[in-house]
């Protein structure tokens, strides 16, 4: 398996900075992301994001599908967006994802970047609106390891 990210059930833990053209500063940021096992080659992961200063929760319902070795499509659910879908990329160094919703004004990318410790990865993502509303991100993830 090429990327135990999101291609295989666990929890995943992340931290980063996230800076908003509506904020003048960079702000730290908190992620968790459960991924459940494939049901009949469907992914299903649930993200949460909790911002340094912004009160509200997060939450993204992302499900994974028609993955092939060098592809996949990606539905994205959230409460501004409602439902969504994109097309993904997986290759020996990343698993990444794009959505471009001209009808929606809104695109963006993702991509998790394999780092030299195991089971983790950098990230980069950017997202913008037509309104002129962007977001910029970047941090790493980690596979959550079970206290025994």
């Amino acid at each position: 398996m090429k990327h135990p990210f999101i291609l295989k059930p666990g929890a995943w833990l992340g931290e980063g900075k996230i800076t908003l053209s509506t904020v003048e500063e960079e702000l730290p940021f908190y992620t968790r992301w459960n991924v459940s096992p494939g049901d009949k080659g469907r992914i299903e992961s649930k993200q949460e994001i909790e911002i340094s200063g912004v009160p509200d929760l997060m939450q993204n319902q992302f499900a994974f599908f028609d993955l092939s070795e060098k592809a996949f499509a990606i539905e994205l659910e959230n409460q501004s967006l409602g439902k969504v879908v994109g097309k993904g990329l997986i290759n020996d160094c990343l698993i990444g994802w794009e959505f471009r919703l001209d009808h929606l004004g809104f695109e963006g990318f993702e991509f998790y970047e394999k780092s030299e410790l195991p089971d983790t990865y950098l990230m980069h993502a950017e997202y913008a609106t037509n309104d002129d509303f962007r977001t910029v991100i970047h941090g790493k993830i980690w596979l959550r390891q079970d206290a025994s």
